[in-house]
Order: structure tokens, then sequence, then C-alpha cells
């Protein structure tokens, strides 16, 4: 296991195996995204595309109390209303690398995720949760909305109805809530860390086809775009690319000879 400590980006970086985690660690500041963390979690996921050891990426935060409380309000109050129009893009690039990775991302809420926080999480592919933990998209509650994709991610995940109830209410939602709501995909058990759990559910992936997997990815995040014969067809392109991988022959071979599959990646 490696493990590089937080510079002055308010990340830092652990890796067991071929997991890597991704840690906000701002504990003293309930993890709250700075303009130096929103760049760090960019660099990272753009960095990330070229780990070709990497099978799955983990986020989570520092401490117990908070995942990520949201926006960096101290921060906030010292700028220009034109320095907040320009930070907001910031957002979408960041997150967008995020959710653009062709490795799977698991949000390990270890405590309150509010705001940006939730929308952090919605830009991963997955989620467990602390049962001590709460999450909400509570802008309205200051006067703003949503301005990093929740809006838009999380009608996706939970579907309209639910969605607007959350973000015009400004609503908390308690663990078992969450998990009711198929906002989170599951909770964490007695004594267990939400890093953990995390870990847990995508260990299968350590040993998985990486090509099939990125492809899968990539197929399943068009499905909420494109209308179904336009989603079928890029199914069709994202399944040509598991084709001519060796992979692909590897795991024929491997049910043949009533064996586990050793994959390599290409």
């Amino acid at each position: 296991m490696s493990h590089e400590p937080a510079s002055d980006s308010g990340v830092s970086v652990t890796r067991r195996g071929p997991f890597a985690i991704w840690t906000l660690d701002r504990p003293d500041r309930m993890n709250a995204l700075s303009r130096a963390v929103l760049r760090e979690l960019g660099r990272l996921a753009r960095a990330a595309v070229r780990d070709e050891g990497l099978r799955g990426v983990v986020l989570t935060g520092a401490g117990e109390k908070a995942f990520c409380a949201g926006a960096d309000l101290k921060e906030r109050q010292s700028m220009s209303l034109e320095e907040v129009r320009e930070f907001l893009p910031l957002y979408r690039a960041s997150f967008g690398a995020i959710d653009a990775l062709p490795v799977p991302v698991v949000a390990a809420i270890n405590g309150v995720a509010f705001g940006g926080g939730l929308e952090l999480a919605l830009a991963c592919d997955l989620r467990v949760m602390s049962r001590s933990a709460q999450v909400g998209l509570t802008e309205t509650s200051l006067a703003i909305i949503p301005g990093a994709g929740g809006t838009q991610r999380l009608p996706r995940i939970v579907g309209l109805a639910r969605a607007k109830e959350m973000v015009l209410l400004a609503q908390r939602l308690d663990a078992p809530t969450a998990l009711a709501y198929g906002l989170v995909n599951r909770v964490t058990g007695e004594g267990e860390s939400a890093l953990d759990c995390a870990l847990a559910l995508i260990a299968p992936l350590a040993h998985a086809a990486p090509i099939a997997i990125a492809a899968a990815l990539a197929a399943l995040d068009a499905a909420a775009d494109m209308p179904l014969e336009q989603g079928l067809s890029h199914e069709r392109a994202c399944y040509e690319r598991t084709l001519d991988s060796q992979d692909r022959l590897e795991a024929l071979a491997a049910f043949a000879e009533k064996r586990k599959p050793v994959y390599r990646g290409f």
C-alpha cells in the first residue's frame, strides 16, 4: 500500500493494490470544496486515465464527521460576484473528469454530504453511506440552487419527483432513506467504515476485464441521454471494443479449461 499525504491541495492519495483512494483531507473545514481541492480532483481524474493498473477509485473524506460539507463558504465570502461566476465552471470540469473515468468510482460517504459534497458523490458511479451520515442538496436554504450538476444528475438517479422534493425542500436524508430512494447502493454494517464498505463493494473489479468494464461504463452512462435506438447503436459500438481483445479470448479459454480467467487489459 502506498500513501501520498495531502499537500496544499487538501486531497491525500492512497493506493491499495489496483484501487486508488482519494481523501478530501480538510477535516477542520468539514472537507469543504475549495478551489485548490477542485483543481486537484480534476488533476487526479485526468492522470488516472493513463494509469493502466488502476481498476477503481474510492473517494472519501477525512475524519468521521464529514464526507464533504459542500462549498467552502469562508472562501466564497471573500469572492466577488464575477469570481463566483468564474468558479462554477471549475466544478463542471472537475466533476466531469471524475464522471468520465473509464474505471468505476465509488463515493464512500463517511459523514455529512451537503450541497456540492453530495453533487461530488453524484458524479461517482456508485455510492455507499455510513449509517450515521446525512446527505442533501440544501442550496435553496442558502438562497441559491445546486450549481455543480445536482439538478441534472440527481433526477437521473432517484427520479424527478424525489429530486424535486429533495431540492425544493432542502431535505437532509438519513442513510435508510437514501438507500430506499436508490441514492446510495449500500449502507455500512455494524462497526463497518464507509471506506471498508466501498472497497468490499468493488473488490471483484480487481480481477475483472478492464476493457469490458470501461465499455460497460460507457454504454451505461449514455443510457440516460440517448433515445433507445441511438442507445442500442452506442451499445453495439461499445461491445465492438471488447471483441478484438485478448481478454475475450482468455475468457473463452478459461471456460473451456475450467479455470479462472486472468485478464490483462489488452
